[in-house]
């Protein structure tokens, strides 16, 4: 049983380190912080907007379409990159799914593409 402790002695150590080191951060950031209250900083931020008048104002969504259209894109780079990396790599993929993988990864980047440009002639690309 005390070998067994031994072994995770290490991780004990390391997370003592980082828990210490995160309070100790965030601690010495209070205490150097200046000090300066104003009645502009006290206020609340929430989306770019003064929290002021009426709730139920009329808020443009091209700032959401566009952060939409970047995750979508984005999503694509996260299932490209794997592939890419291991696809032609001894050990990465076998040889028989080698051909159906490069041509689902064909289609995908197709279907992405026609995305692309049916956004494009819609105008979502466009800053109004």
């Amino acid at each position: 049983m005390d070998s067994e402790m031994q072994s995770f002695l290490p991780i004990l150590v390391y997370f003592i380190v980082v828990v210490g080191f995160a309070g100790a951060s965030l601690g010495i950031s209070h205490w150097i912080a200046p000090k300066k209250p104003t009645q502009v900083k006290d206020m609340p931020y929430e989306s770019g907007m003064d929290p002021i008048g009426d709730a139920r104002q009329h808020f443009d969504v091209k700032f959401y379409l566009i952060a939409i259209l970047f995750l979508i894109f984005e999503i694509e780079l996260l299932f490209l990159y794997p592939w890419a990396v291991s696809a032609y790599q001894a050990g990465g993929l076998p040889e028989v799914f080698r051909g159906p993988a490069f041509w689902g990864v064909l289609l995908f980047l197709a279907l992405l593409t026609i995305g692309y440009v049916y956004e494009w002639r819609k105008g979502g690309f466009k800053w109004r």
